[in-house]
């Protein structure tokens, strides 16, 4: 039986001689190592007959791979101006054609292209397209044959059979992928170590999937659509179903976990906060707030996801949340990814609570509870007040930043974290502050960024999910409007709407992707978006992207603007001191400051009801979804607010079509499915980061949401009688062997 984990070298030996005649020295080059890493290279995408990219359709200076027959190949020629020839050879896709341009020293070695390239040959060709005096031309080409004139058909492309397409670098080329994993399959015969169906018979016989090794067959080499869709249907499925036993089983050991129950009562804060609201709640969260009341009171930890598009009021749900567990008799700690946002939720959490944060000191309500704030730049004095009332008790709401994961600081019985922004911490630094209390702590994760359901079920399916799902009254309409930078009179009138808005006595956001203009990199926590298509320069090539706008440039912007120059203006940004940050936030929600030009810390979290005007420069730099938690910063208090998104792209490019969609809709469930399907899933799920195969590679979380759901019952029954998987021993090997090191870390981020 072959073994799949055996170096490529062994399974592939050189052979005497020939182009690429060791093919595991030039598969290393795609960081394929194993038989395993081979046949997991599956093709990106599979090419029919007329349905590669069309000549018509190219672009200047894009790497592309085009159906084609040969339909002329010229004599060599010798080259004026340097020595050696060169020999063209036309294409057609049977519409237009193009030209593989061919360089050698001496005409006789284009030999071999001229035996291969006869007249009438099918070739798929590969190369980066041109054009050179109005023709099509493919520079530096690589090509294979892909009929066999000897049966006078093309055997390679019969009507319906896909023809795999690799992903492939000039070094180690596609035909070289297709040849190795050929020869490993017929090497693998009927069988290989570590290719034993896992998945329960059941499953397979309700799933009417094939076994492991027909799948990957049917995925390499498909004989026609039909075997290649079984194929993937089968890879699809285990993707699916080895995630979500993971996520199962992980709910499982949390089911067997102990908690305290903790309960609201009839006199307590929670009751006494809730009288005292000056709104009534919305029916969303009313009924979240059950679900969490109910779960808090089990004695097992309660794991929900908590999200809502932004204004939703889930601070509001927490807050509730943390003050049920207070009067259970426990503490809660809220973690905050920046030192600004964890500075806002003191301010807000302690203004909804009013006389109630005093903890019954200093005349406040005898209900209420003590509040405190940590951060890593708090004065040692002050520090050591903090970490007090912590360890003592005395606090029942504890916010903080990463300076909660710190040694040394204890609560005195901590039975609620909540995470805000939970995409900002890994799963260890959510362990390390739940190991703080006295038995396991509830759990709380807030996110701002709405989720779709299929991608919650698959990045969160150990925990419970709520959704909020309307806004509270109040909120204002935000008018979105795309600004083009080459267009000085629309981007004179942004400055003139925030100075018209200033004499209205409201305020305005002015947002950078970068700090300072010699900075190479944009600023933390700006989440750039995916890379933009720019178009090729009349001489080849991409041009150098424009630096982003940074905060330094484009205050002085705004000072020196005629409309502008009597505002009272202020910067805001990471590097910043803490107690300089806190200062200007401070003054900015009071009403002293008109402009706060800023980086990306004031996506999430920064509630200054006055806010009217939302300015973002280089608006095309950021993705959909931090885009529409900065639109969500304005609108707040009732007043209509403008979102003004400056931008140097063109209106059909990637970033134009992102751009025209947030200024279509509010609808932050919509622009996370846009935000998904631009990004694709592996950055979503984190393939990026885990660098690993257990990253998803066919399964897509929106376009495959019935074969998720259909995994996620199957799996969580099958835990569900079967908790340890003992009877299934072979499918928890995979789980093991899939669902490891950085791809567990990533499941358990929640």
């Amino acid at each position: 039986m072959v073994d799949l984990d055996a170096p490529l070298s062994s399974l592939l030996p050189a052979t005497g001689g020939g182009k690429k005649s060791d093919p595991a020295k030039w598969l290393a080059n795609l960081g394929l190592e194993t038989g395993r890493d081979l046949l997991w290279h599956l093709p990106r995408k599979y090419a029919d007959r007329g349905a590669l990219t069309p000549i018509r359709d190219l672009v200047v200076d894009e790497n592309v791979t085009i159906l084609a027959e040969v339909v002329a190949v010229a004599e060599p020629q010798f080259l004026r101006q340097r020595s050696g020839s060169r020999m063209t050879v036309t294409l057609t896709d049977g519409h237009d054609e193009i030209t593989m341009t061919f360089f050698m020293a001496k005409p006789w070695q284009f030999k071999p292209h001229q035996d291969a390239l006869e007249e009438g040959r099918l070739v798929l060709a590969s190369g980066k397209a041109g054009q050179f005096n109005g023709r099509w031309q493919l520079a530096k080409p690589d090509y294979e044959l892909l009929d066999d004139p000897a049966q006078g058909v093309a055997a390679a492309t019969a009507v319906d059979r896909p023809i795999p397409l690799y992903p492939a670098t000039k070094d180690c080329p596609n035909w070289l992928v297709r040849d190795s994993v050929a020869a490993l399959l017929d090497l693998l015969g009927s069988s290989a170590q570590g290719l034993e169906e896992f998945l329960p018979t059941d499953v397979v016989a309700a799933e009417g999937l094939p076994a492991p090794l027909d799948a990957l067959r049917q995925v390499h080499h498909p004989l026609n659509r039909a075997e290649l869709e079984a194929g993937q249907q089968r890879l699809r499925f285990e993707e699916a179903f080895v995630l979500q036993t993971a996520l199962a089983l992980r709910r499982a050991s949390t089911a067997t976990q102990q908690a305290i129950a903790r309960k609201a009562s009839a006199d307590g804060i929670s009751a006494a906060f809730d009288e005292r609201l000056p709104f009534p709640l919305t029916g969303s969260q009313r009924a979240v707030g059950e679900e969490i009341a109910a779960e808090l009171a089990r004695p097992h930890p309660m794991q929900r996801l908590l999200q809502g598009d932004v204004g939703s009021g889930k601070t509001l749900v927490a807050l509730r949340a943390m003050l049920t567990v207070v009067d259970g008799g426990g503490q809660a700690a809220l973690l905050a990814p920046t030192e600004v946002l964890a500075a806002q939720h003191l301010r807000s959490i302690t203004a909804m609570l009013g006389d109630l944060a005093g903890g019954g000191l200093l005349g406040g309500d005898p209900r209420g509870t003590r509040v405190v704030l940590l951060t890593g730049s708090m004065g040692a004095a002050a520090r050591r007040e903090a970490l007090l009332a912590a360890a003592s008790g005395e606090a029942g709401v504890v916010i903080g930043t990463h300076a909660l994961l710190q040694e040394g600081v204890q609560f005195a019985d901590l039975g609620l974290v909540v995470v805000d922004e939970q995409h900002r911490f890994g799963v260890e630094q959510r362990d390390v502050l739940r190991r703080k209390g006295n038995g396991i702590p509830h759990l709380l994760v807030m996110t701002a960024t709405p989720i779709p359901r299929t991608v919650a079920m698959t990045l969160f399916g150990d925990l419970e999910t709520s959704v909020l799902s309307e806004l509270p009254p109040g909120r204002a309409e935000v008018q979105t409007v795309v600004v083009p930078v080459d267009r000085p009179a629309w981007v004179d009138r942004t400055w003139h709407k925030i100075a018209e808005e200033a004499a209205l006595g409201r305020q305005a956001y002015v947002v950078c992707a970068r700090i300072d203009t010699d900075d190479d990199e944009v600023a933390d926590g700006t989440e750039e978006a995916p890379p933009e298509e720019e178009p090729a320069t009349p001489k080849g090539g991409r041009p150098k992207p424009r630096p982003a706008a940074a905060v330094s440039q484009v205050v002085e912007v705004v000072r020196q603007h005629p409309a502008t120059s009597g505002l009272r203006i202020d910067v805001l940004h990471g590097r910043l001191a803490p107690a300089d940050k806190d200062d200007v936030m401070s003054r900015f929600a009071v009403g002293e400051l008109d402009v706060v030009v800023a980086t990306t810390v004031v996506e999430v979290g920064v509630d200054v009801p006055n806010a009217s005007v939302m300015v973002v420069v280089d608006a095309d730099r950021f993705g959909i979804s931090q885009l529409h938690q900065l639109r969500g910063r304005i609108g707040r208090g009732g007043l209509p607010g403008t979102c003004l998104l400056l931008s140097g792209t063109t209106e059909g490019s990637r970033a134009g079509r992102r751009l025209a969609a947030l200024a279509r809709t509010r609808d932050g469930f919509e622009l996370a499915r846009l935000d998904l399907l631009e990004r694709r899933e592996g950055d979503v799920l984190g393939s990026a980061q885990s660098g690993q195969r257990t990253s998803l590679q066919l399964l897509g979380v929106l376009q495959h949401s019935e074969i998720i759901e259909r995994a996620r019952h199957r799996a969580r029954r099958l835990v569900e009688a079967d908790p340890d998987l003992a009877g299934h021993p072979a499918l928890a090997a995979a789980v093991s062997a899939r669902v490891t090191g950085d791809t567990e870390a990533f499941l358990g981020r929640a």
